[in-house]
């Protein structure tokens, strides 16, 4: 008798009602799945990045957006320095994503702290590389790369001659190609593979901030 007051006493739900709380669950499990889903795209297939200096010109300018491919170099496992499934390893010439070398030795950085760097891979594990007269010369031949379009403020005498250094295993020795201004491995080191990010592969859009307008002959070009 209890059992049938109760059920009697129960307000039936509104059909709109069911309907509406149905609705806002799809939404939100739409939503997950696709917050999941990006994060899944950005830290193991590819990211965008945008280049902020004009260390690269003319190959990247400023204001030009990119991708990167983050699993041709072996997918990074989460919170340690281990990759699985390499495709191949960096090579010379490869434009990479990476994290400064100077900030991931700072552990008073937090991982949102610290910057990533975009340069050319002048020399792998094993090269000797050395600068003479603003020349690269990689195992004794010459590497021309520099466009020489600004000068940086001050100097400093690594820009143009370096002693020569051998590339220890498990790091390589970048350069921007606008090698006058361009902070890069001639005076900070070199950069270990743990810190790489990715290969930069296409340029997907271009924003001219002096002209306040697209480079639209840029927008989808490969990077080389």
């Amino acid at each position: 008798m209890d059992n049938m007051t109760e059920k009697t006493q129960q307000k039936p739900t509104s059909p709109m009602l069911a309907k509406t709380k149905s609705k806002l669950r799809e939404y939100a499990e739409a939503l997950i799945v696709a917050a999941i889903l990006a994060l899944v795209i950005r830290t193991f297939v590819v990211q965008a990045f945008k280049i902020p200096s004009g260390s690269m010109e003319d190959t990247l300018l400023i204001g030009d957006h990119l991708l990167v491919n983050k699993f041709i170099y072996g997918t990074q496992v989460p919170f340690t320095d281990s990759r699985i499934l390499p495709i191949r390893h960096p090579e010379q010439g490869d434009i990479i994503v990476f994290e400064y070398p100077i900030d991931s030795k700072n552990e008073d950085l937090s991982f949102w702290e610290r910057k990533d760097f975009i340069k050319r891979i002048v020399g792998t594990p094993g090269d000797v590389i050395e600068v003479r007269n603003k020349t690269v010369f990689v195992n004794g031949e010459a590497h021309v790369i520099s466009q020489e379009r600004h000068k940086q403020a001050g100097f400093d005498s690594r820009r143009d001659n370096m002693a020569p250094v051998t590339v220890p295993a498990g790091s390589y020795f970048v350069m921007g190609d606008n090698r006058d201004n361009s902070h890069d491995s001639r005076f900070w080191g070199f950069v270990p593979e743990e810190n790489i990010k990715g290969l930069a592969f296409i340029k997907y859009w271009s924003w001219d901030r002096q002209d306040s307008s697209p480079r639209w002959s840029r927008i989808g070009r490969l990077i080389n």
